[in-house]
């Protein structure tokens, strides 16, 4: 049986204002100016890779960190509660499994932490040194042989601007 590798996009979202100042809904709280422009700077480095699908926390800020891409591509964003704040690592270890290759994902800095940490713990390699900065995207790599899914790797890619 051929093994092929699933190469999933795992973006923290973009640089968004303090918690302190926003006095709404904290699922509202907006991107900054300037993490629009590293929203943008995000798309610039994903378009040219094929993005396959989309999908976001339903934030504000991480369906916004998406716009531009989905914007270029054409791709909708499918929000999905798995990449949620405070969400539950294995909730999104379970959706991670079932994507499809050259996914993109937005989510949070308490999600990706412990998901990456988890993937770790079960055998895939970091390549590199680790990023949770805002904007920061992860490269994760999935072996596929069609009786089971492996991570082997992921790289961490720093913030655009």
């Amino acid at each position: 049986m051929t093994t092929m590798t699933a190469v999933l996009y795992l973006v923290r979202h973009a640089k968004a204002g303090t918690r302190r100042d926003w006095f709404g809904d904290d699922r509202l709280r907006p991107l900054t100016k300037s993490g629009l422009a590293q929203a943008e700077a995000i798309a610039d480095r994903l378009e040219p890779l094929g993005p396959a699908l989309l999908v976001s926390s339903p934030y504000r800020r991480c369906v916004q960190t998406l716009e531009p891409l989905a914007a270029r591509t054409g791709l909708p964003i499918e929000i999905d509660l798995a990449w949620s704040e405070g969400a539950e690592f294995e909730s999104a270890l379970g959706h991670l499994t079932t994507l499809r290759d050259r996914t993109v994902m937005s989510s949070h800095g308490d999600v990706i932490p412990e998901l990456i940490s988890a993937l770790e713990r079960r055998g895939m390699v970091i390549k590199g040194e680790p990023s949770w900065r805002k904007g920061a995207i992860w490269v994760i790599h999935r072996e596929v042989d069609g009786r089971e899914d492996g991570f082997s790797s992921a790289e961490a890619w720093p913030p655009p601007v």
